[in-house]
């Protein structure tokens, strides 16, 4: 595991630009590169980079080029953007690091679905973040009798969900301020754990196993079968099977972490995927995470 350095992190993510965008990217004051959360880039327009106050103009000015968009395209899938075209075609992929790139373009539909996007306008780096201490908060709040309640993080997207699950993994997997617990990653897109050649780029604990760039349904149940985790975790969790899986989970004594995007608990009730889960009683615990203008504010809810 490699020692984590916000501005290391912002570089990394700045190498995936073409060299005149990576220099001005370079040249964002240090204070901003370490609270940098996305950089932005729209055709005709200058680069931003996104911060908890809101985006702010990167220096230089020079407008971004499809040029730059198709670039960026290229150096992120190592010239084959061909490979990448099912992640793609779902309008973002995530890259080595675990950063993530939103892609906004024109549809190609085939049979009713998005089956790639051309003509790209914009492209949104957000910048893979490791927060040690972000769980501590909340932590107790998730257990109840000595046993880790089924909990669900859900919020807007770009409100660190992600985060928020990576350092709960940390935290229970080394028995920081809790007991220790072997824990499963079902990290279908990399953004939890970053794996690179076998190792996690993210600290995300001494008792944890991760399967990695596996759907992940299947790859919870994987874990389930192969690894005795005692608890799960999945980041965003999206399909009826992703839903299934973590049924059979709970049905065998195994507890949940997972992520969702939505706003509040009435928002989940709209929806049928999520209402399904809570009719179910499948999570006993939700946090809710809101953006301030400073940083990010928890509320846990008891479901049940």
């Amino acid at each position: 595991m490699t020692q984590y350095d916000p501005a290391a992190r912002y570089l990394e993510a700045a190498a995936l630009l073409p060299p005149n965008l990576r220099l001005s990217a370079q040249s964002l004051g240090a204070e901003e590169q370490v609270r940098a959360e996305e950089l932005r880039l729209r055709t005709g327009r200058p680069m931003t980079v996104v911060c908890p106050e809101g985006e702010i103009p990167v220096p230089g000015g020079a407008e971004v080029t499809r040029t730059d968009l198709e670039l960026v395209l290229e150096i992120a899938t190592r010239a084959s953007a061909h490979t990448a075209q099912p992640q793609i075609s779902s309008g973002f992929f995530t890259v080595r690091g675990g950063h993530r790139i939103g892609i906004c373009g024109s549809a190609v539909l085939q049979d009713g679905r998005v089956y790639n996007l051309r003509h790209i306008s914009s492209l949104a780096i957000r910048i893979a973040r490791e927060v040690s201490g972000a769980a501590r908060p909340i932590l107790d709040k998730l257990w109840h009798e000595g046993a880790l309640q089924n909990t669900l993080l859900v919020s807007p997207p770009g409100c660190g969900k992600t985060t928020l699950l990576r350092d709960l993994i940390r935290c229970i997997s080394d028995g920081d301020g809790c007991p220790a617990l072997r824990v499963g990653v079902a990290d279908e897109r990399g953004e939890l754990a970053a794996m690179r050649d076998g190792t996690a780029q993210f600290h995300v604990g001494g008792r944890t196993d991760v399967m990695d760039g596996c759907p992940k349904e299947k790859g919870l149940l994987m874990l389930l079968r192969g690894l005795n985790p005692q608890v799960l975790a999945a980041d965003e969790i999206t399909a009826p099977e992703d839903c299934r899986a973590l049924e059979t989970a709970a049905n065998c004594g195994v507890s949940l972490l997972c992520s969702a995007h939505g706003l509040d608990l009435e928002d989940l009730k709209t929806r049928p995927l999520y209402r399904d889960l809570l009719e179910r009683k499948i999570f006993r615990r939700l946090v809710l995470i809101r953006r301030t203008g400073h940083g990010r504010e928890y509320q846990v809810v008891e479901l049940c």
